[in-house]
């Protein structure tokens, strides 16, 4: 699975913090979180850490999932 790429984040005055991912925001954190969110961007690898963040890690496997023999034609649930 590739890399995330295309987020960014801003700090405002106030200590909130925005997300954005390709310029379109994707989340607020404020107060505690803010704060967690800033020591773990500083720590890791900044794209993950806001991919995560924003729950949009998952990206780019579905498709392939959706494709696998397991997942055609047949029954929908287990028994």
């Amino acid at each position: 699975m590739p890399a995330p790429q295309g987020f960014s984040y801003a700090r405002r005055a106030d200590g909130t913090v925005v997300l954005t991912h390709r310029g379109r925001a994707a989340g607020t954190l404020r107060g505690r979180r803010a704060d967690t969110f800033l020591a773990e961007v500083e720590a890791g690898d900044p794209q993950l850490v806001m991919a995560r963040w924003t729950g949009s890690y998952r990206f780019g496997n579905e498709r392939t999932a959706r494709e696998h023999p397991r997942h055609q034609g047949g029954r929908t649930g287990r028994r």
